[in-house]
């Protein structure tokens, strides 16, 4: 049964489908209010497979797939959810969708999957936004295609679609020819939602350089042959991909086939949801890893910066994302490693108690955010993270509190970024689910800062915004600002920077600049990595 919150006289409603790194999650929301009427969480039957592939062989160190079918189980068991909670006589105008990117499935002509005809072969399955085997061809399109990167600082990731295709093409030709469509896991959730193939500006302009001028650049052959004639044209997001199948309304039992929005990344979802829709406010959101979005009037090239697209997030701006590749990531990585024995949730509430009592930068400690490699501004996986000034007198607790300052520190290197190149933030907003669970961690980040932090009362912030997306596309509001309007959350608390902890930090951000300039070559994490592998 799906979890509700607030009962509703309303009799039109929308849905919002929130596939994340983990498992997906589903709201109800009311159409007219923005009530949250219901919401339904599912995990992926078989999670990620990034220690054993699904023939049950060890894979690389450094790769993370997932099986398509299980997104499907996952859609049925919250959209059966939800259906329950509509009330009687109510209709679902719209669906909204968003998913991690780049998370690209091969399939065949019809959207089958490639891993149903190949269960075996580990290169017949979604390649995770975290997977990081395709870095070679990353360095290849960096080397061959300089000018289509202007938009990204002359860099390209191994997390994005062209360097995962390119994998799969070289070190499985015979999948490679197999594949007859190469698709972001949101894009093709709405083919199997409405039987459409209708892909996303969202995910073609952030992760694949796809632009309004040039569209998908020539370089996307070379690297993997036929790329481009597996690539559909995308569309606006906001705009209708049609409507659910009568074979999903049968599974789902939904009162009526709803309207389909073209889908969006996960991250970008929270920026209507946390009711912004103006340039110059930096919407973070916060989980496993971290993603700024920022929307601005103009396009500037900004070093690190993993995209900008005209209309990605919102019609009529410029949408900047940037991000680091591991935030709570890093959290959860030291609970696992260092209390053993103890339930997590336990864990966590131990350790940000005694976090609090030591002053800020006041472990001796200095830690990189670079556990999963560095998004912005570097856009390099192979670097790793680093602890700087262990002594015999370091305990768990001072490495746990400097990790939480170190991935703080990396935020605002974020926004110093954007502000170099000439792109003002005026606002900060932080969401999602860190935002929620650990006020501790919200403070240190307001005080590393040093500027005031808006924190919404938006729980599920990502499906909401994914529901907005599916009240544009089914002409419940007019345009994106209407709906944000009426559906985004505004109210919260804001947080405001403590002086003499922000003073503190300033010196420990020296030192953070200091130490990530210095180790971005990344020459001595290459040989780590090389030897650890």
């Amino acid at each position: 049964m799906p979890e509700t919150s607030t009962s509703s006289s309303s009799s039109t409603f929308i849905i919002g489908l929130d596939y994340g790194t983990g498992s997906a999650r589903g709201v109800l929301i009311d159409a007219a209010t923005g009530d949250l009427i219901a919401r339904k969480s599912a995990d992926y039957a078989h999670g990620t497979y990034d220690e054993v592939g699904p023939d049950g062989s060890r894979l690389p160190s450094d790769w993370a797939l997932q099986d398509g079918d299980d997104w499907l189980h996952a859609a049925e068991t919250i959209l059966s959810a939800l259906a329950s909670a509509v009330p009687a006589g109510g209709k679902v105008a719209g669906i909204g969708v968003d998913a991690t990117a780049s998370t690209p499935l091969p399939t065949l002509a019809d959207g089958t999957p490639l891993s149903r005809r190949f269960p075996s072969a580990p290169h017949a399955y979604a390649k995770l936004w975290k997977h990081h085997g395709a870095q070679p061809w990353a360095d290849r399109i960096e080397e061959l295609a300089p000018a289509c990167l202007a938009r990204t600082g002359g860099r390209t990731s191994c997390e994005w679609l062209p360097s995962k295709a390119g994998e799969i093409a070289d070190n499985a030709p015979d999948l490679w020819a197999a594949t007859e469509r190469f698709i972001e896991c949101g894009d093709w959730l709405v083919w199997q939602f409405t039987g459409h193939e209708r892909r996303s500006i969202c995910q073609a302009g952030y992760k694949a350089h796809w632009t309004e001028d040039d569209g998908f650049p020539d370089i996307l052959d070379t690297i993997a042959p036929g790329l481009r004639d597996r690539l559909a044209p995308p569309l606006p997001v906001g705009t209708a991909a049609g409507t659910l199948t009568p074979e999903w309304v049968a599974r789902t039992s939904l009162p009526n086939a709803p309207t389909v929005a073209v889908a969006t990344i996960d991250a970008h979802a929270a920026v209507p949801a946390v009711g912004v829709s103006e340039t110059g406010t930096l919407v973070g959101s916060l989980g496993t890893s971290s993603c700024y979005l920022l929307m601005a009037d103009r396009m500037e090239p900004a070093p690190g910066i993993a995209g900008v697209v005209k209309d990605g997030i919102m019609p009529g701006s410029w949408g900047y994302e940037s991000g680091q590749a591991a935030f709570g990531d890093i959290l959860s990585w030291f609970v696992r490693t260092f209390c053993a024995g103890e339930a997590p949730a336990a864990a966590f509430e131990r350790l940000n108690a005694e976090a609090a009592t030591i002053a800020p930068a006041g472990t001796g400690l200095l830690t990189l955010d670079w556990h999963n490699g560095c998004r912005t501004p570097l856009v390099d996986p192979a670097l790793s993270g680093a602890v700087i000034g262990l002594t015999l007198q370091t305990r768990p607790v001072d490495l746990y509190r400097a990790l939480m300052e170190g991935i703080c520190l990396g935020a605002r290197r974020i926004v110093e970024v954007l502000e170099d190149s000439g792109l003002p933030v005026h606002r900060l907003v932080i969401t999602s689910g860190l935002a929620e669970k650990n006020p501790l961690l919200l403070t240190i980040l307001t005080d590393i800062m040093n500027r005031p932090v808006v924190v919404p009362d938006a729980p599920e912030a990502t499906a909401r915004g994914a529901a907005i997306h599916g009240a544009v596309a089914s002409g419940c509001y007019t345009d994106f600002p209407a709906a944000v309007a009426a559906l985004g959350r505004r109210a919260g608390r804001s947080l405001e920077p403590d002086p003499s902890a922000a003073a503190r930090y300033e010196t420990l951000y020296g030192l953070y600049r200091q130490e990530a300039d210095a180790k971005g070559g990344g020459d001595m994490m290459r040989q780590l990595r090389a030897l650890r592998q």
